[in-house]
């Protein structure tokens, strides 16, 4: 059994996926920032590649990948960052990324080096399904699960396709638009929840938005399996820049609080 599907084989949890840009403010603090999610509760970690067009993502995620990049963050650098959470934490990994990333560095290469380094699923942002196989095929080959988007506006025969290949988790987005903090979770993400359980075992996750105790509630009481949270995390790092301490503090506090908001709206 794979590190993801043992976290969602654990009976009445909710899992809280907590999302941080890799190598943002710099490699060490990134660091600490995976660490203090991970102590907080964090159930799976998901890393963003920094890339300079992440059209999925709003300006605070924009902003951390800006940082990233001049601090010299590649590749590279996010590899050597996983090997060292390897070093402190099973935690399953999972990679927010763009194709061209991907691509430029060699996808079978690109896989095989997130293997060796400790990575358990992969989420393409840009990839439509219709041509995912070539990838998927490589991702199969290295049981790496490949993690796809499903939107408010998929309709039923596409959300059926992604369903068939995807592997892990499904990731459904919860608002129109790119991610950022909003003010409630809306009753078409909770709709789309249903509508995409009748097409899938595979977990589902509800992200975009996500970033308060109700929010986690009303997703936890509405049957999602997972939350995702990435603006609200990074919103964190941003405000203590030039505190560390008080970002690991306040991060461990944040995660520990939504796994228990999580928790009690578990139906």
């Amino acid at each position: 059994m794979s590190r993801i599907q043992t976290v969602f084989e654990q009976p009445g949890t909710t899992a809280f996926i907590g999302f941080t840009v890799g190598g943002d403010p710099d490699a060490e603090t990134s660091f600490r920032i995976a660490r203090a999610l991970i102590d907080g509760g964090t159930d799976i970690l998901e890393i963003g590649i920094p890339f300079s067009d992440p059209v999925a993502d709003g300006p605070t995620i924009q902003r951390a990948d800006d940082r990233a990049r001049a601090a010299g963050t590649t590749p590279t650098t996010i590899f050597a960052l996983v090997k060292k959470i390897r070093e402190y934490s099973e935690v399953p990994i999972v990679f927010l990324t763009y194709y061209n990333i991907v691509y430029r560095r060699g996808i079978e290469r690109f896989y095989q080096e997130a293997k060796e380094a400790g990575v358990d699923g992969i989420l393409i942002a840009d990839m439509p399904v219709e041509e995912s196989e070539e990838v998927t095929g490589i991702a199969a080959r290295y049981g790496i699960d490949p993690i796809f988007l499903i939107t408010r506006t998929t309709d039923e025969e596409r959300i059926a396709k992604i369903a068939g290949k995807a592997g892990g988790y499904l990731y459904l987005v919860s608002v129109l638009g790119v991610t950022g903090v909003r003010d409630t979770v809306p009753e078409e993400a909770l709709d789309l929840l249903r509508r995409v359980r009748t097409h899938t075992d595979l977990p589902l996750a509800l992200g975009f938005g996500i970033s308060t105790p109700d929010h986690a509630r009303t997703c936890a009481a509405a049957g999602a399996e997972g939350i995702i949270v990435g603006s609200a995390i990074v919103d964190i790092v941003e405000r203590n820049l030039k505190d560390p301490s008080t970002m690991e503090r306040q991060l461990r506090d944040y995660v520990s609080g939504m796994k228990a908001a999580a928790h009690s709206g578990q139906r």
